[in-house]
């Protein structure tokens, strides 16, 4: 993990919830390409890659389960809010007693931190493509962003 990068991204004083997912999601890119040689480009090709280094993330054993979720939840988050015009918010996770950030498309909420957090202490049976199908199948198509 990068700790530049860490004490960078936990400094910034974003604007606002959207702004701080963005500049996650950017750390993401770069540590990503710095540790782990692959590249994120907020495509849903890209959730294939996420996954394999979660999986390398989770074999780490002192690594900092917050900050990852928030690392690679963001980026996660950032495909589905790209592709369907969406918007962050702080909202309370279903059977959860505090607020998170979810991702809002058309009145859709959806958890892409929750399921980074899933995925690294659960494991495999939650992985991120099955995931991002449920979410293509439930949005339809992308929004056209010009």
């Amino acid at each position: 993990m990068s700790e530049p990068l860490r004490k960078r991204l936990e400094s910034t004083p974003f604007p606002d919830l959207g702004a701080m997912m963005e500049g996650y999601a950017q750390g993401a890119i770069e540590t990503a390409r710095a540790n782990y040689r692959q590249t994120l480009d907020f495509t849903p090709e890209s959730i294939d890659v996420l996954d394999e280094i979660l999986v390398l993330v989770g074999e780490t054993p002192d690594h900092d389960v917050d900050y990852e979720v928030r690392l690679w939840g963001s980026y996660l988050g950032e495909i589905i809010r790209q592709r369907y015009a969406g918007g962050w918010e702080m909202t309370q996770y279903p059977g959860g007693t505090v607020a998170v950030p979810a991702v809002d498309v058309r009145g859709s909420r959806l958890f892409p931190l929750m399921k980074v957090y899933r995925r690294l202490t659960v494991g495999e049976e939650d992985d991120l493509r099955s995931f991002y199908e449920m979410v293509a199948e439930r949005l339809g198509r992308p929004a056209q962003v010009n």
